[in-house]
């Protein structure tokens, strides 16, 4: 029995299917989507444990897949290559360096910037593919909402909203701030981005006692950068800044809401913030003792 396919044209296991026009059985009625104009631009660096569902989430909507890989010794790279993706390997030059690397090695005429532990949910996905579909010349980029995913769910309240810049037209867009904390913005600060609907995955740590690990890093890492600028720290930010993070996180986030894992995740921000400004203090004495 013949099937006729109802559809305009469209992409079926490489073959063309047409309106109206019989095919032979074995040959699926359901319409594969085609892939977009679209590159995913990643970061890497063994990330085994995580970057599959990022490539996963992407299977099929991408024209192309590049990643940025700083060192990696796990199968990181193979497991990209088996996607499709094409690998360049890069010293770490630093979130905003490495990142601004990756946008820029995109090909594509739109560019989805991804860390390698983020992946699309599938009403984020199908919103993406209807964004660069339509393809509005009025829009250079478009906002997504990102969630962490942590002990088997998303954390619906704590760190929420965190709308991200991620989907932009090549060319238009750039990586600015100050490690770690990167941020995507359109150069053209008069436009405003459209907003995505859905869910951007954030599987950022499988225990809180990780993510306590690595805040250690980021603050050492942030409060270097702040001294570079000529920041000298503030005792009364060491004091108040914690307490603060902490009730912003309970309060107006209702980060409580999240159970347990709500009173952790503020917890952790108020470590960071104390952790931020305590080693910028330090750091700032030191240089000047130094000078």
């Amino acid at each position: 029995m013949n099937v006729i396919v109802p559809w305009g044209e469209v992409l079926n296991g490489g073959n063309i299917l047409a309106p109206g026009r019989r095919y032979p059985p074995g040959m699926s009625e359901e319409p594969a989507p085609s892939r977009l104009p679209l590159s995913v631009a990643i970061v890497c660096k063994n990330s085994a444990a995580t970057i599959g569902r990022t490539l996963e989430s992407v299977k099929g909507l991408a024209g192309e897949i590049v990643a940025i890989d700083s060192g990696s010794t796990d199968a990181t790279i193979p497991m990209i290559e088996a996607a499709g993706g094409r690998v360049i390997a890069s010293a770490w030059l630093g979130h905003v360096k490495t990142k601004q690397k990756a946008l820029e090695a995109a090909k594509q005429p739109w560019v989805l910037s991804l860390d390698s532990d983020e992946s699309l949910e599938p009403v984020l996905e199908a919103s993406i593919r209807a964004a660069v579909t339509r393809d509005d010349p009025a829009v250079d980029g478009y906002t997504l909402n990102r969630k962490v995913y942590y002990d088997g769910r998303f954390l619906n309240y704590a760190w929420q909203p965190e709308r991200r810049l991620r989907l932009v037209r090549s060319g238009k867009a750039k990586w600015q701030g100050i490690d770690p904390h990167d941020q995507l913005a359109l150069i053209d600060a008069s436009t405003s981005p459209g907003r995505l609907d859905g869910d951007l995955r954030h599987d950022s740590f499988q225990t809180f006692e990780e993510q306590l690990r690595k805040q250690v890093g980021y603050a050492r890492l942030m409060a270097g950068e702040l001294v570079a600028r000529g920041e000298r720290g503030s005792h009364w930010r060491l004091l108040t800044s914690p307490p603060g993070a902490f009730l912003k996180q309970m309060l107006l986030k209702r980060a409580f809401m999240d159970g347990w894992a709500g009173w952790l995740a503020a917890a952790a921000t108020a470590q960071q913030a104390l952790m931020k400004h305590a080693i910028t203090i330090e750091l700032a004495r030191k240089g000047k003792s130094e000078q």
